[in-house]
């Protein structure tokens, strides 16, 4: 890969910043103001050789999402790495309408291999593109938050915000 653009933008749920590639596709992206956290998040062979501070072209997006517009942030680009299970994994991410969650055995199930639950889970856990692959709308069988890179916090935040009721998430 050649280079990169980064920026972090402030949102409601603190930092996050965007790293895209020169076609502005997002790679990496996530609640942080760490540069070097966010190149981390794309595989060691695929990072870009130059990331430079500039303007990301889904900021707009971001700020659409926080005015209540979530659906902007699906039709961001994004450029992951990963095998054809994995980019089926994130494909389905994508499918699920903002104010719906799934279960990582639903995940499973969309992505065409219902015993694959661990594997869903990896696919939620290796998503770099945080918000434009919506992976805070998976949750545990039991209806429980899980984890998330981002902190449950910002998760919870997130899953308020896309108007999913999450007064029983323990």
């Amino acid at each position: 890969m050649t280079d990169a653009v980064i920026a972090t933008l402030d949102t409601p749920d603190g930092p996050f910043t965007v790293l895209e590639d020169d076609d502005g596709r997002v790679l990496a992206s996530g609640w942080t103001d760490s540069a070097e956290r966010i190149v981390a998040r794309v595989v060691a062979r695929h990072r870009p050789a130059l990331v430079r501070a500039g303007t990301v072209s889904s900021a707009d997006a971001v700020d659409a999402f926080y005015a209540g517009e979530i659906e902007h942030a699906m039709q961001v680009p994004v450029r992951q790495f990963g095998t054809e299970l994995f980019a089926e994994g994130w494909r389905q991410l994508r499918q699920i309408p903002a104010g719906s969650t799934f279960t990582y055995t639903e995940l499973a199930a969309a992505m065409g291999r219902p015993e694959a639950v661990r594997a869903a889970a990896s696919v939620c856990a290796r998503n770099a593109p945080a918000l434009f692959v919506p992976c805070h709308r998976v949750l545990r069988s039991d209806g429980s938050l899980g984890g998330f890179a981002w902190g449950v916090d910002v998760k919870r935040s997130l899953l308020e915000r896309e108007s999913v009721g999450t007064t029983a998430f323990v």
